[in-house]
């Protein structure tokens, strides 16, 4: 919750500094120009628009925080989204304030259209790229197992060898989370390295939304995972009962 509200604050103080301050070697591009070429930049309108895309960024995130608040779960991932869409018209529109790839009619000099590949491209690949990766925090856990280990697939996973685990057990509740060291929580995903009151830091991979989840006490700490739905769960946990009294 905070840290969406940090960084909003963040965007509001950025988009202050270049509209209002005129710190304009905040914009990349811009700051590395030739001066010949910066004279060519209508400077005061992207200014502006980069104001614009700050406020408003900075202003969806801190509406996120106060909702995830109230446990709005599509709060962050509706925020990020916002954020890369937005990123995305900030990179291809700005170029329009660039007198050295538009004339003064809003047409594309002759030529300039190659400077517009960078910027789209990577406006595109950061798209692709963020949507890409909080889908793969939104799948479900999946765990495999062979005779020598358990593993725990996608980001974040890791192996087990069966000698290294000392014990499991079924739970129909998570442990008190008090942090997120460095993890994920995407719509009722949970992924990562996690604080807890009852065990301090554990590892988890769970559907929040789920009854029922395997905690296994490895060497290396507790690890708290569920499967897609019950009855993959109810099978993990007698395979790793199996396995390790064996």
């Amino acid at each position: 919750m905070w840290i969406f509200i940090i960084i909003g604050l963040g965007f509001i103080a950025a988009g202050l500094a270049v509209h209002k301050l005129r710190w304009h070697f905040l914009i990349a591009g811009y700051n590395t120009m030739a001066k010949e070429k910066q004279d060519n930049v209508d400077i005061e309108g992207l200014s502006k628009f980069f104001g614009i895309f700050c406020y408003t960024n900075g202003a969806v995130f801190i509406l996120a925080g106060m909702l995830m608040a109230a446990d709005f779960e599509w709060a962050p991932v509706v925020a990020i989204g916002f954020l890369c869409l937005s990123i995305v018209y900030l990179l291809v529109r700005a170029q329009k304030y660039d007198g050295n790839i538009y004339d003064s009619d809003g047409k594309l000099r002759k030529n300039a259209g190659i400077q517009l590949i960078l910027p789209v491209s990577i406006a595109i690949l950061v798209f692709l790229s963020v949507f890409g990766f909080m889908w793969l925090l939104s799948r479900p856990t999946k765990v495999s197992l062979s005779d020598d280990y358990l593993q725990i697939h996608g980001v974040y996973g890791e192996v087990y060898q069966w000698q290294k685990i000392s014990s499991v057990s079924l739970h129909e509740n998570l442990p008190v989370i008090t942090k997120r060291t460095n993890g994920s929580d995407v719509f009722s995903n949970l992924k990562g390295h996690f604080k807890t009151e009852e065990f301090g830091a554990v590892k988890l991979f769970v559907n929040t939304k789920m009854s029922s989840y395997i905690y296994m006490e490895t060497e290396e700490g507790i690890v708290i995972f569920n499967g897609k739905d019950l009855d993959e769960t109810q099978y993990l946990y007698n395979e790793i009962l199996e396995h390790i009294n064996g």
